[in-house]
């Protein structure tokens, strides 16, 4: 999830600070999604993938599209 997350937000050309203020977290917290040394909660994870337009399933690496 985590290679993904940073490939997504950078496509939309968005720094951590500006993804973890759009979610209300923490930049750290979003930080550490990135770095794969934590994992969202579940409320946070719908919030990414509605932000980003795309399925919980690819965020998840369940799903490539």
């Amino acid at each position: 999830m985590a290679q993904r997350l940073k490939e997504l937000r950078k496509e939309k050309n968005l720094s951590q600070a500006q993804l973890a203020d759009a979610l209300k977290i923490r930049q750290q917290s979003y930080a550490r999604y990135e770095l794969n040394t934590s994992e969202p909660s579940y409320q946070t994870l719908i919030k990414i993938a509605e932000l980003f337009e795309v399925s919980t399933d690819y965020l998840l690496g369940v799903k490539d599209y």
